[in-house]
């Protein structure tokens, strides 16, 4: 019997998926999420609950569910599999110790007692999710891949903001005039009705400023990911990689084309994985862009991990000009999901006294948590 350590849930349903596509089927990207999704929601104390999440939410083809049966009863209950060897995984048998509830009641026998397999494996649902509780740091290449196809399916709604532009209004807000007379007209110049009109609503503009220096080498080739999915995702957005100098990378990372952006933007930050002057960064940019105008009444949000080479007075200078034209400022900082975090570098320290919110960014949970923070008004 195989001495490796007792597995949790969610790892049985990742591997299950590996299973399937070294079975040959095509299980798009994503759908490991959703199929724990699934399973969380129909409940894992059953085995049809696990059996139907996965027909729903990883197969793409009918002709493909005889195999997805005989992986599935190969990988949950020990089944021999017929058409391959099984792997080394699949060799261990796996028996989930839930109730079937399409299964008849199991009678006992003379001695009172149910027969049960004396092996099995017993397995309980974390509703952590997969994928989106993992460090971004400690992922893999496949799940980096399949957690920058989530990524792309962000939507960043943004806070509004009153408008000069006034816009229809039902019973309340300042009469219409205009429309009130056109109205008018069509009942022989008889004004039966009063329009009225008020002050529209139009999305913050949003500022990112992605620190790209090697200290955050593990994080920033997956956070330029999140940042490209919020410029394609809505308008009103700014990109800047901060490291040893500001570059702007709006216009790189508008097309669509995840690759072409990322490949634009690679070539035009020259000091990617270089040094950090994080404070020399945003003088610059409060000089050249922020206070002048794309800051003002803006949401800014600023992703590094705080450690800069510059003067920390000049930090926390820059970081006081701009706290005071931006409607918020959010700082997103993966090392703080680290036990024991203690914002102690100097770059950090300054900066914290003029941020409204200060953020985890080390997985997609977190990064799901800072899109709630920017929609929040």
């Amino acid at each position: 019997m195989s001495t490796e350590p007792a597995l949790t849930l969610d790892r049985h349903l990742v591997r299950f998926v590996e299973e399937l596509r070294l079975a040959g089927l095509d299980v798009p990207l994503g759908s490991t999420l959703y199929f724990g999704r699934a399973v969380a929601e129909l409940g894992a104390h059953t085995r049809s609950g696990v059996y139907w999440s996965g027909r729903a939410t990883l197969l793409r083809r009918p002709e493909d569910t005889d195999v997805y049966d005989r992986v599935f009863a190969h990988h949950w209950t020990g089944a021999p599999t017929v058409g391959r060897a099984p792997s080394q995984q699949a060799a261990i048998t796996l028996v989930l110790d839930v109730a079937d509830e399409d299964a008849p009641a199991a009678e006992p026998d003379e001695g009172g007692d149910v027969e049960r397999e004396a092996d099995h494996l017993s397995v309980r649902w974390s509703r952590t999710e997969v994928l989106g509780s993992k460090d971004f740091a400690e992922c893999s290449d496949d799940e980096l891949a399949e957690l920058h196809a989530l990524m792309a399916r962000l939507r960043l709604f943004g806070a509004t903001r009153r408008h000069r532009r006034l816009r229809p209004a039902s019973r309340h807000g300042r009469p219409d005039l205009r429309r009130t007379v056109r109205a008018a007209l069509r009942t022989g110049g008889e004004p039966l009705r009063l329009a009225f009109a008020e002050p529209g609503q139009r999305p913050r503009r949003l500022v990112l400023l992605l620190d790209v220096s090697g200290s955050m080498e593990s994080y920033a080739r997956t956070l330029i990911r999140f940042v490209h999915a919020a410029i394609v995702g809505r308008r009103d957005v700014e990109a800047f990689a901060l490291g040893t100098r500001l570059t702007r990378l709006t216009r790189e990372l508008s097309t669509r084309d995840p690759d072409a952006a990322l490949g634009s933007a690679a070539g035009a930050v020259a000091d990617w994985s270089g040094g950090t002057r994080l404070g020399d960064g945003l003088r610059q940019f409060n000089d050249v862009w922020g206070v002048r105008g794309m800051a003002r009444g803006a949401v800014v949000v600023v992703l590094s991990d705080g450690w800069d080479r510059g003067d920390p007075a000049v930090m926390a200078e820059q970081m006081q000009r701009l706290s005071r034209v931006a409607h918020r400022v959010v700082w997103v900082n993966p090392l703080k999901a680290a036990p024991g975090y203690a914002p102690l570098a100097q770059g950090m320290a300054a900066a914290l006294p003029h941020v409204d919110e200060f953020l985890e960014g080390h997985n997609l949970d977190s990064l799901e948590a800072l899109a709630a923070a920017i929609t929040r008004r």
